[in-house]
């Protein structure tokens, strides 16, 4: 597995262990520049302790975890890994709801600023047409002016997406962005993260099986902790070890 430098993530034997139980098993898993990926398995298959490994949350006991080529993510911590250009969106949409859409990406463009002022200072030609293209990636363009708190369940999701996209992250991680959402908006998720995956890395983590074929990306199956299969969805889904420990219940 030495491609290092086309991948943009690169897990090689990775191991974390709490309380004697090993919620990662010699996990690998590279995924290329560019590349939206779907990650799929039971609940307890280890996907979230591997986006936490991902994000410094976690420090694994064993094995390599690389970013955009050379830099080695079980040396930093969490704060260093969010200003390196990996970005995580929870389940749970958290965003400024008395504020309006626009002020909520402002206030999520990257920069040293804090809050307060990010809000009254005079933004550049650059920051505008950011913020822009992020209204019209998101969809949420003729919401520009509406409160956040406003919005609905899918909205909100949208806009969270945006926040993470102020902050020019290389690498997106996106847990079930679709839960609780109509088929409509379901839909015009699996649109909104292909665009950004024409210009970012995206790891998509979803029990929604529908959704993940509207995505049409590789699969990684995860079970106890390491990849069971890894493929198209059909191949995935036609495997029988899939079937018998998740698909199947």
């Amino acid at each position: 597995m030495g491609r290092k430098g086309g991948t943009i993530l690169y897990l090689d034997g990775v191991s974390v262990s709490f309380d004697g139980f090993r919620a990662i098993n010699n996990l690998s898993l590279v995924l290329d520049r560019g590349e939206m990926r779907a990650i799929i398995g039971p609940n307890g298959a280890g996907k979230t302790t591997m986006m936490d490994i991902v994000t410094g949350k976690t420090r694994p006991d064993a094995g390599e975890v690389f970013f955009d080529g050379s830099v080695d993510l079980t040396r930093h911590d969490e704060a260093d890994i969010a200003t390196m250009g990996i970005g995580r969106k929870f389940q749970k949409p958290t965003v400024f709801e008395g504020h309006t859409v626009e002020d909520n990406l402002v206030l999520s463009l990257k920069g040293p600023r804090s809050i307060f002022p990010a809000l009254f200072h005079r933004r550049s030609a650059e920051e505008n047409r950011r913020i822009d293209e992020i209204l019209a990636v998101t969809r949420l363009e003729t919401k520009r002016s509406d409160m956040a708190a406003s919005l609905s369940h899918g909205q909100k999701q949208w806009l969270e997406i945006g926040m993470l996209l102020a902050q020019d992250p290389k690498l997106l991680l996106v847990d079930e962005p679709v839960a609780g959402m109509t088929d409509a908006e379901t839909a015009e998720t699996a649109r909104l993260l292909k665009d950004i995956a024409r210009t970012h890395s995206v790891i998509v983590v979803e029990h929604d099986m529908h959704f993940v074929r509207e995505l049409g990306v590789k699969v990684t199956c995860l079970h106890e902790g390491s990849v069971l299969s890894e493929g198209s969805l059909d191949h995935v889904s036609s495997d029988p070890r899939v079937i018998e420990v998740y698909l199947g219940r």
